[in-house]
């Protein structure tokens, strides 16, 4: 039987998504000493947001990845909301990814690229 998985969407620039590409879509790369978060998000509609908004003006591309989490992982994690109640996203600290990536069910997905 399959494990209970749940969605989640990652907005991401170009190095970011081509570390996943050369992973074979399976793992999130290192956090940066200045990232000492990884955060997915709980929305595609969120994650566009922050891909066109963000990624967009800062980097000249935005992406947006979807990816199934195993449920029984994000327990041991709340929620986060970054600034109104639709806006959630989960927040690894950089130490524990390597625990996130072994939970990620199926591979990781590229849904959508702006510019």
């Amino acid at each position: 039987m399959a494990p209970e998985t749940t969605t989640l969407w990652r907005p991401t620039g170009q190095a970011e998504l081509d570390l996943v590409a050369a992973s074979g879509w399976s793992a999130w790369p290192p956090r940066l000493p200045v990232q000492p978060i990884f955060y997915p998000v709980l929305s595609e509609v969120y994650a566009t947001r922050i891909a066109r908004e963000w990624n967009v003006p800062h980097e000249g591309v935005g992406h947006v990845t979807a990816f199934e989490v195993r449920k029984a992982f994000l327990d041991g994690y709340e929620p986060q909301q970054a600034g109104g109640r639709e806006l959630l996203e989960y927040w690894v600290p950089a130490e524990e990814l390597d625990d996130f990536n072994a939970a990620l069910v199926g591979p990781i997905r590229l849904v959508a690229s702006y510019t």
